[in-house]
């Protein structure tokens, strides 16, 4: 080693707090510090102390060097990051800081954005000195401590009026004292995450808030710029909705910072670090959340924004062992605490939403985890476009799903086991209802956390209800998004698989134009693979595709004589209704169209045989009576209770007149020159293996011809690739779906993403909408470089508590709540016919709700940022000031003082607990 390394070395050893390490070359201490300075600099760091403040002339006597030549060194020092500057005295002379590592130079260094590119080690080098020098010290940090480095502010609106509190916990407080002095810059700790391939998805930008002479150390040293109040409060007021933690400096004594930061969880290091060693008391604030549970309605809105887990969904009805009581967390109090102790996988765990013992049924079974307890709630209140808002949070297309939804959330309902289930799916219809009249539609903010558009384009392929999904919320992020579709209009199956009178036509343009509003751009009647290709888009700046074309084919039995006239796939048949339907619309919007609307070559005539027992067939069967059909038989290989098909669904197929034959398979199509006349069908003994798996037996002996004039075979769908993924890595299953990964939906193929039916096969439009928002987030962190798909992923895992264990004592004993019905005759119209609730219905049904659910706060984990508070609709959790003592504010050099005589106490409670 060369004696000017050695100098290095020095200061490493001198600016470290390290408790019972001394520093070698293996350090941090050493190769951080020795990647940017020179020997010389080290000379005049070496002749400072620690956050001792010098003069100029005092540093230039001390080094023995000149003071131009000292004045020339300090200058690249703080550009470097190793020395910051201040005028804190009477005369107001500047004078320099040798600051500690963090919060000083090491996150100093990270903020020089060129400096970082040409030597990425110093991400290293921030990272390692956020954590080692903490590692014995943070369970010692008292429960009434003050934090060490930095300190948990609260969202000062989450601060209750009724309560005393001190100045210092107020932003207000801070910016009146420090008032036409700020700058903002970047935040070192977004920028190392992303360095180190570990961000979560948390854009590094302009976010981090310097005050006083912090302000003007930013700015002339080229790592911020100066900003007004009024842009201060942007930036703080967009920090909350975007569920970022309020954090000031905390090292410099009584009622002093420097900074006003606003962290990311799961990216911060002072968050990070606490979360890491399980040691909350490090950086919270005075303050803890607390729920009231009989306003809580389970959201999980609070949940969501939690940046450490604190908040988990859980319930509040009572059982038959009594009141559930949640774990807590262990805190170092009184416990030996080692690495044994440590939570290294910090950053998934505060991504759990939910304890083993389980919440409301309806948030959990429904794929995309809707807010139910809540927007029930708002309803009830007559709140309809706040409801509104809290469905989209979720699902951007509550009027479509109101009409198609296959209401899983019903199925599970905790009610259903007292009488029948919630009409969940009503009051939603009845909510979204509202949106389908333009002066009432929601149409949500698009800006990214700058409140800017980021510049990254991305191709959405495919315009139905994944692709429109991971559409609207790539869009709320501030992405410009383009949806290429092949059809002349966007909807996909929503349009063309999906009859009238189902899901009128109006519904989904009402929704989509909302799409269009917030300047989703659509290009229809474009096959990506034919008309363009992926690497043409490519080249027109597009980074990253999420493909979701749908199953938009058919598929035939594989039975001699399918090729006659006369046979169809279901999904072939309600394609060409739906078109046809379209274009008598187009001619004429006051037309109630039945057959009679319907071209020559689309019309049914005769008997109709459907095959197949699912949705669709149900679909299917009521469109061909609607299609001119004389009678029409289904038939499906499924005894009533397995058939797939939802009871209501086939309920109504049976009262237009549709017969339902269980238990029989297609055989043979019989046709006489060339024309279907007869279909032969055999027996189905069972259509499952023992191990639940698809493999159907016959009784090939006995079976049954039926005579018709139309087959339409619904018995499964096909995802017509075409060219789109030709010459891409991307593989696929036998089924003809694309494979990914389950998580991120990404393919082989790292800039193409899937979702819907494309990967999971046929299901439901809410499944398709669930995945293109998990969709979003993947496309999200994929185009910025550095952030992990999976790294503190919020996995939206719910458990159902058990409905068998609850105590219901009392509820509203009312009956479910049965909407109307228009006037018509249903077989004979497109048209729906179904009503929506009246709003006496919505306040009638809502009040059925058990309201099974409720957010449980674990107050050793809570850091009382107040977060959850801006996201509660129900004014259902509140902050406390529990902790005064984490108000105080001590020097860096004075925290021992506090620390010490509670690390003695710990120690004699620790040997009395042995």
């Amino acid at each position: 080693m060369s004696e000017e390394r050695k100098l290095i070395l020095k200061l490493g050893q001198m600016i470290t707090d390290r408790i019972g390490h001394k520093v070698t070359v293996d350090d941090p201490e050493y190769w951080g510090l020795a990647e940017v300075l020179t020997d010389e600099m080290a000379e005049v760091c070496l002749s400072m102390k620690v956050r001792k403040p010098m003069t100029l002339e005092e540093i230039a006597k001390k080094s023995g060097k000149d003071k131009e030549r000292v004045q020339k060194l300090l200058d690249e020092m703080s550009v470097i990051g190793m020395i910051e500057y201040n005028w804190e005295n009477e005369d107001r002379h500047k004078q320099y800081v040798l600051p500690m590592f963090v919060p000083g130079c090491a996150e100093f260094m990270m903020m020089n954005k060129k400096q970082t590119e040409e030597h990425p080690i110093i991400a290293d080098f921030f990272e390692n000195m956020s954590r080692l020098p903490l590692e014995k010290v943070t369970p010692m940090v008292p429960p009434g401590g003050s934090g060490i480095g930095m300190h948990v502010i609260p969202v000062e609106k989450a601060i209750p009026a009724h309560q005393q509190s001190a100045s210092v916990e107020h932003i207000s407080h801070w910016l009146k004292k420090y008032q036409d002095k700020y700058a903002v810059g970047a935040c070192s700790c977004r920028r190392q995450q992303r360095m180190r391939g570990e961000g979560c998805g948390e854009i590094e930008g302009d976010l981090c808030i310097g005050v006083g002479d912090m302000a003007d150390y930013l700015v002339e040293t080229g790592k911020g710029r100066y900003i007004d109040l009024d842009e201060v409060m942007e930036i703080l007021e967009r920090a909350e909705r975007n569920g970022f933690v309020h954090q000031i400096t905390n090292i410099d004594g009584e009622d002093k910072i420097f900074a006003i930061c606003n962290c990311a969880p799961g990216v911060c290091n002072g968050l990070r670090t606490s979360q890491l060693f399980n040691t909350p008391n490090m950086s919270r604030s005075a303050y803890r959340a607390h729920v009231e549970k009989e306003k809580c309605v389970a959201c999980g809105k609070c949940v969501e924004v939690c940046p450490v887990g604190a908040a988990k969904l859980g319930q509040k009805l009572c059982t038959k062992h009594g009141e559930i009581q949640y774990p807590k967390a262990l805190l170092p109090d009184t416990e030996k605490w080692g690495r044994d102790k440590w939570d290294p996988d910090y950053r998934d765990h505060a991504k759990i939403n939910c304890y083993e013992t389980g919440t409301s049924p309806c948030k959990t079974a429904c794929p995309a985890h809707l807010p139910v307890q809540g927007y029930i709630k708002m309803a009830a209140e007559g709140r309809y476009m706040d409801a509104l808002k809290l469905i989209k949070q979720d699902n951007p297309f509550p009027a479509v799903c109101g009409a198609i939804c296959n209401r899983r959330c019903e199925d599970e309902c905790t009610r259903g086991t007292i009488d029948k289930a919630v009409a969940i799916d009503e009051i939603k219809k009845f909510i979204a209802e509202k949106e389908i009249h333009e002066e009432h539609r929601y149409v949500p903010l698009c800006e990214n956390h700058e409140g800017k558009q980021f510049d990254q384009k991305i191709a959405v392929i495919g315009a139905g209800p994944a692709g429109m999904s991971a559409a609207y919320y790539l869009r709320t992020k501030g992405y410009p998004v383009t949806v290429f579709e092949k059809e002349e209009r966007p909807g996909g199956m929503l349009l063309n698989g999906i009859p009238s009178f189902r899901l009128e036509k109006s519904v989904i343009e009402a929704e989509i134009d909302v799409l269009r509003q917030m300047d989703v751009e659509f290009r229809c009647g474009v096959e990506v693979g034919k008309d363009i290709t992926i690497p043409q888009l490519r080249e027109k700046g597009y980074k990253a595709f999420y493909v979701a074309v749908g199953a938009q084919g058919g598929r035939l039995a594989g039975v001699p004589g399918e090729d006659a006239d006369g046979v169809q796939t279901g999904v072939d048949f309600l394609r060409r209704i739906n078109l046809a339907e379209e274009g008598a619309m187009s001619v004429d919007n006051m037309a109630v169209p039945g057959s009679e609307m319907l071209p020559a070559d689309v019309k049914l005539s005769g008997r109709t045989v459907v095959i197949g027992g699912g949705n669709v067939a149900i679909d299917v069967a009521r469109t061909a009576l609607r299609a001119g059909s004389d009678s029409v038989s289904m038939y499906c290989l499924e005894s009533l209770a397995e058939m797939p098909a939802a009871a209501d669904e086939v309920a109504e197929a049976r009262e237009e007149g549709v017969v339902v034959w269980n238990g029989w398979g297609p055989k043979e199509i019989l046709a006489e020159a060339g024309k279907v006349k007869g279909i032969i069908l055999k027996k189905c003994v069972s259509v499952f293996d023992e191990n639940g798996r698809f493999h159907p037996v016959y009784d090939e002996n006995e079976c049954i011809t039926v005579e018709c004039e139309n087959i339409l075979l619904s018995i499964g769908q096909s995802v017509q690739w075409g060219e789109l993924l030709k010459d891409t890595a991307v593989e696929f299953n036998a089924n003809g779906t694309a494979k990914a990964d389950p998580v991120t939906y990404q393919t082989k193929e790292p800039d193409i993403f899937v979702g819907g039916d494309v990967y999971t096969g046929p299901k439901f439009a809410i499944d398709a909408i669930a995945a293109g928002k998990q969709g979003c987030e993947s496309i999200h962190r994929f185009v910025h470089e550095g952030h992990s798909l999976t790294l503190g992923r919020d996995l939206r895992q719910f458990m159902e508590l058990d409905k068998d264990a609850v105590v219901i004592e009392e509820f509203d004993n009312a009956k479910r709540q049965i909407p109307g019905r228009k006037a018509g005759i249903a077989k004979e119209s497109f048209r729906d016919l179904r009503s929506v609730f009246t709003e006496e219905q919505v306040k009638a049904e809502a009040a059925r709700c058990l309201g099974c659910g409720a957010t449980v706060v674990d107050e050793n984990k809570c850091i009382g940022c107040g977060l959850c508070t801006t996201k509660c609709e129900f004014d259902a959790i509140h902050l406390s000031r529990d902790l005064p003592e984490m108000s105080t504010m001590r020097k860096a050099e004075d925290k021992l003082k506090g620390i010490l005589p509670y690390a003695l106490k710990r120690a004699i409670k620790i040997k009395l607990k042995k």
